[in-house]
């Protein structure tokens, strides 16, 4: 089976830009592309920062898109949104009994696991609590087969300053939740604005860079906080020895003219 990646869209009123960029041209010509190219894909998850400061007029112009989007889309919150809000305007989005938006997909013996991160009161961090780890516990014990689980915050440090001090608060324990599972074949996050790929705890892991603008592998590498570098979405293919995952620059994507070729002589 094959599924959509895709994380941090950071959208902000129509007309306005965000570093420099447009939020929404850069999300237009993401659906786009993945509708032109993956139509067969099973369903598309955005791993939350669906917007940079939670506005209602941010998630309506969200939905207003996917209306006309052809895969089923997962929506997952992250620190930059706002829980109200985007159940107001997704008003039949899943939920668990607390109300936290993080929901459980099954396909085929396959479970998927959207989690909500999104600390209360508000901080940039990441919070999973007793009742969000007793909701993934119990996931976790009645799942049929193979588990992945996506999630905004990192449960880790990534060796950059400024997202290690955001990440995940409750990683220990999230850490005795999942370590050790055999059923927990991955881990995919946003929140990190670039690409990461590793193994923590014995569990693999990936992330990818946001649709509008990218963190800086190395601080003062730019002089902004912010970098312009290639969004991308990510194409994974499950098989039944294999997690096969492709990163499409598909902003960047440019056709190259033919090189000379030499006469025959």
């Amino acid at each position: 089976m094959k599924f959509i990646h895709v994380t941090d869209l950071h959208l902000v009123a129509r007309g306005e830009m965000l570093w420099g960029n447009d939020p929404f041209a850069r999300l237009d010509a993401c659906l786009q592309d993945i509708a032109a190219y993956h139509q067969d894909a099973a369903f598309c998850f955005i791993s939350g920062d669906l917007t940079e400061r939670g506005e209602k007029q941010a998630y309506k112009a969200l939905k207003h898109r996917l209306a006309g989007f052809p895969l089923k889309t997962v929506l997952m919150l992250g620190n930059h949104d706002t829980r109200e809000h985007y159940f107001e305007v997704f008003q039949d989005a899943p939920a668990d009994a607390n109300g936290y938006a993080q929901q459980a997909l099954d396909v085929g013996n396959r479970r998927f696991l959207f989690l909500d991160t999104v600390s209360e009161p508000f901080n940039a961090a990441g919070w999973y609590c007793q009742d969000r780890q007793a909701w993934l516990q119990e996931r976790l014990a009645s799942a049929p087969g193979d588990i992945y689980i996506a999630m905004h915050h990192p449960p880790f440090d990534i060796n950059i300053k400024y997202m290690d001090r955001i990440k995940l608060e409750h990683h220990q324990a999230f850490a005795g939740l999942i370590a050790g599972n055999p059923k927990v074949r991955h881990l995919f996050f946003g929140h990190v604005h670039r690409v990461v790929f590793g193994s923590w705890r014995g569990v693999p892991y990936s992330a990818l860079p946001a649709l509008n603008h990218q963190v800086p592998l190395v601080g003062g590498s730019v002089k902004s906080p912010y970098s312009d570098e290639p969004p991308m979405y990510g194409v994974i293919t499950l098989n039944e020895d294999q997690v096969l995952m492709h990163y499409d620059a598909f902003w960047d994507r440019k056709e190259l003219p033919d090189p000379p070729r030499p006469r025959k002589t």
